[in-house]
């Protein structure tokens, strides 16, 4: 299945005390590293948000407009940068008709990656011809969607954007607006893996802290030695 990954990293993190979350540390590798790891089969990824400097050749950035106007314009500022990447002939001719949206808090999230790939190649194969849908959503155990844990088609994601922008209600809106029009399938995940980290207490939860054993503050995507 084709891809291409838009890594969300642009929050404020207020409840950290504005302590980038891609910069926390999960077993030995940042937040940032792990969400590019569990989108590691996309064709093109950018990660929207404050330059972090130090990504993988290839990988795009960008930021939403303005700053901090929340998930459903960091979705369109990925999806532009992603779709001038391409036009200037890096890559594919064409986006890939995937688009997997990918929050950077979630320290076990390329678990669901992984169940929701599988489970969007299983309808494909299934149903190849038009018609099979606009994608899946992550939902976790007690239930909860995750929409910034899916694979949704990138046309269809498209137009919502434009749609959005038309009513200027990009800014500000919430990605359940951004993808209520679509026509997206419910995914069980497994445990955890779609646990975030909006909180010190959550960090703690979930074994996340802000320091490399050894080597201090996480910075960026450099890995430990």
């Amino acid at each position: 299945m084709e891809f291409d990954a838009i890594i969300l990293a642009g929050g404020r993190s207020s409840r950290l005390g504005g302590v980038p979350k891609s910069r926390l540390v999960y077993d030995g590798a940042t937040l940032l590293e792990r969400s590019l790891g569990a989108a590691g089969g996309a064709g093109r990824a950018v990660v929207v948000g404050p330059d972090p400097g130090n990504l993988p050749d290839g990988v795009l950035t960008c930021r939403e407009e303005p700053p901090f106007a929340g998930p459903a314009a960091a979705i369109a500022a990925g999806l532009d940068a992603l779709a001038s990447g391409h036009s200037v002939g890096r890559g594919d001719a064409a986006p890939a008709p995937f688009t997997l949206v990918l929050a950077c808090d979630m320290p076990r999230s390329s678990a669901a990656v992984r169940v929701l790939a599988e489970s969007l190649e299983a309808s494909l194969a299934a149903a190849p011809e038009p018609g099979r849908g606009d994608g899946v959503m992550a939902v976790s155990q007690d239930g909860r969607k995750q929409p910034l844990a899916g694979f949704y088609g990138t046309a269809a994601l498209q137009r919502s954007v434009t749609e959005a922008r038309q009513r200027g209600g990009l800014e500000n809106a919430s990605a359940f607006s951004l993808l209520a029009r679509l026509d997206v399938r419910e995914v069980r995940v497994p445990p955890g893996s779609t646990d975030d980290v909006d909180t010190w207490d959550d960090a703690s939860a979930l074994g996340v802290s802000d320091t490399i054993p050894g080597l201090g503050p996480g910075r960026g995507t450099e890995l430990p030695s």
